[in-house]
């Protein structure tokens, strides 16, 4: 089962090392990795999104995550509401006749064009791992020279406010 978790850790050199020795070593198989410095620079959040077998395999994992030099916290997401997004870079095969054609199909995704050349566009996206590939597929045919990703990041959605029951209270 594919997992979103996300560490909080200290800034430090080797800290990404460990964590990912660790997951090799007990051969967990990482699809994406992201990490940034949060509002304190001595302070970075990684995301890793990962394939656990099971239950007890997840609990172990988040277990020896924890228990690593430099660990503040560690968060399983994956059943939470949350908020997650990947960013891609696109360069796509272009000609003075297709530009417009791409401007029309990127344009429901949000993308814009960031760079151009004579010979290609690049194009950046934002969303979901559903909405990456969307994309990707639609400018295939004009021919990807060259695609970046981030991997994804993702954080918990906000509290949400409590409704009350109106009908509880009178007015007189």
């Amino acid at each position: 089962m594919r997992r979103i978790i996300t560490a909080t850790v200290l800034n430090r050199s080797g800290v990404l090392n460990r964590l990912t020795g660790l997951m090799t070593k007990r051969q967990f198989n990482i699809e994406s990795i992201t990490v940034g410095h949060s509002d304190d620079p001595s302070i970075s959040k990684i995301t890793i999104v990962v394939q656990v077998e099971d239950d007890r395999k997840l609990e172990q994992l988040l277990k020896q995550l924890h228990k690593q030099i430099d660990v503040l916290k560690v968060k399983d997401l994956t059943e939470m509401a949350l908020v997650a997004r990947e960013l891609a870079l696109i360069k796509v095969m272009t000609t003075p006749e297709t530009r417009s054609e791409i401007k029309v199909i990127i344009e429901p995704f949000r993308a814009s064009i960031i760079d151009v050349s004579l010979e290609n566009v690049t194009i950046e996206v934002t969303g979901d791992n559903d909405k990456v590939e969307a994309i990707i597929e639609l400018l295939r045919p004009y021919g990807i020279k060259e695609i970046s990703r981030t991997g994804l990041t993702a954080m918990p959605r906000g509290t949400q406010k409590t409704v009350y029951n109106l009908n509880q209270f009178s007015i007189i």
